[in-house]
């Protein structure tokens, strides 16, 4: 389990979600259909659904009617449909309200909910430039009145939208730049989010083996020996510890050289967060311990721990999907720091931005280390 099933995990979750998070990208199948000649309308089919920028994400079928588009979907050779009703393009262009309809086959709820938000920012787009170039001619037609100047309405609207769309084509709003100097990809994401979630497995490990020992007579003989508490609580803590680099080591060169991950350019910086990281659970081992009575219940409650912990620290889906108050409280669980450590390294992060992560793991590990010593000690 420690060292198969992360593996296992990576490789399936990696190559389900490439396409998401920078890897190959996913291909769509949308069919469309449209009884409109409104060139609004075509100029929606041509310059979005049809365009350069669309064309990896998107293969189009155009459907002859709409009970054709329907029988697609039924038949699942489609995602989504988007039906097109008549004066769609007229409403648009008078500035009125106007809405495109969004079939979706069963379990391609993405793909409609996509095919949604292209019609309604084109739609929104058009809406805002139409009641723009009422606005705008209407005052230019009374200022040429009050002038008594001759004024061409019609000339005059047709090249303020046209001055409007070329603006709007040319310019770059908004550009996709990574935070680091390289994407990660999903199989570079999984890998480090299965690393943290697997290495916490190891403080119910310790849990379970102190009681283990306690059960079958080894801790009261290691505790008649001539050692202190201190020196068998300190050998337990390093022995997680120690497996726990192992576990990261084998996992990293594993996903490395059978999945083709990349950890980054700087391998001492993802051994050092792998260090700090195992230096937490470690110290999360020791707690398990105290708090529970036996290994069943070090059992229960460290898997429940680990599972809370994935989730709530991004092993299970990304933290950027998480809402702000989530985000928040990710960052009390020690494999968030990690993770997000390790695809920050990933992406080419330098020293400076791996300091305060290493300070918290390393805080961490103090704290519950003590914590649980001092349960321990009290509880023997």
């Amino acid at each position: 389990m420690m060292l198969i099933m992360p593996l296992v995990l990576t490789a399936i979750l990696g190559s389900a979600l490439k396409g998401v998070m920078g890897g190959e990208p996913v291909k769509m199948n949308l069919g469309v259909y449209t009884a409109d000649t409104h060139e609004l309308t075509a100029g929606f089919i041509q310059n979005v659904l049809k365009s350069s920028e669309l064309k990896e994400a998107i293969e189009l079928k155009t459907a002859a009617s709409e009970n054709e588009l329907k029988n697609w979907l039924k038949d699942e050779k489609i995602g989504a449909g988007l039906f097109i009703p008549d004066e769609w393009g007229k409403q648009l262009q008078d500035g009125e309200s106007a809405e495109a309809t969004v079939y979706a086959a069963n379990g391609k709820d993405i793909e409609a909910a996509f095919a949604k938000q292209l019609a309604d920012a084109y739609a929104k787009s058009a809406q805002t430039i139409a009641i723009s170039t009422k606005l705008a001619v209407s005052n230019l037609a009374a200022e040429a009145m009050a002038q008594q100047q001759p004024f061409d309405a019609e000339a005059t609207a047709r090249q303020f939208v046209q001055d409007m769309k070329g603006t709007a084509t040319e310019a770059d709003f908004v550009k996709d730049v990574p935070v680091g100097k390289k994407s990660v990809s999903s199989m570079q994401y999984y890998a480090a989010a299965m690393a943290a979630m697997f290495l916490l497995f190891n403080a119910m490990v310790a849990g379970k083996s102190f009681h283990i020992e306690k059960a079958t007579e080894t801790l009261s003989r290691m505790m008649a020996a001539p050692l202190s508490a201190r020196t068998v609580l300190a050998g337990k803590f390093l022995g997680t510890l120690f497996f726990a680099i192992c576990q990261f080591a084998i996992f990293m060169t594993a996903t490395h050289y059978f999945l083709g991950v990349n950890w980054g350019d700087n391998l001492l910086q993802t051994l050092a967060i792998a260090f700090a990281f195992s230096f937490a659970v470690s110290g999360l081992g020791m707690v398990v311990a105290s708090l529970t009575r036996d290994e069943k219940m070090a059992d229960v409650a460290g898997n429940m721990g680990v599972q809370v912990f994935a989730i709530l620290g991004g092993s299970m889906l990304p933290l950027t999907v998480f809402p702000a108050i989530l985000k928040k409280i990710s960052l009390v669980t020690p494999n968030s720091w990690a993770l997000t450590s390790f695809t920050n390294i990933m992406g080419g992060a330098d020293w400076n931005s791996l300091f305060i992560p290493i300070t918290v793991l390393i805080g961490m590990g103090i704290l519950a280390g003590a914590a649980g010593t001092w349960g321990l000690r009290a509880k023997y």
